[in-house]
């Protein structure tokens, strides 16, 4: 058979939600393979945590916080990678 992705990341046409996800289970395939891959189509997809950040409301001003707190801490981490090491002598 094989996999099917009608979950692949685009925005449906005919109304405002995401098509759910499905795989096709192949003949003879234990029970826990199949769900092995459905959960990794899962991972894969950001379905998780996008759904973890919808969980509850935020605030505009909380989320402009959390944006500009995770850019300065990308900035920080890119400027310390491009600098010298320390001499230890």
């Amino acid at each position: 058979m094989g996999l099917i992705f009608p979950a692949c990341g685009t925005w449906c046409i005919f109304g405002n939600h995401w098509p759910m996800t499905t795989i096709r289970v192949k003949d003879n395939e234990p029970f826990d393979v199949a769900l092995r891959r459905f959960k990794r189509t899962i991972e894969k997809l950001g379905l998780l945590n996008e759904l973890r950040a919808r969980e509850f409301y935020e605030k505009p001003t909380a989320e402009r916080k959390r944006k500009k707190a995770a850019a300065i801490k990308r900035h920080l981490k890119r400027v310390r990678s491009q600098q010298l090491p320390q001499r230890l002598y």
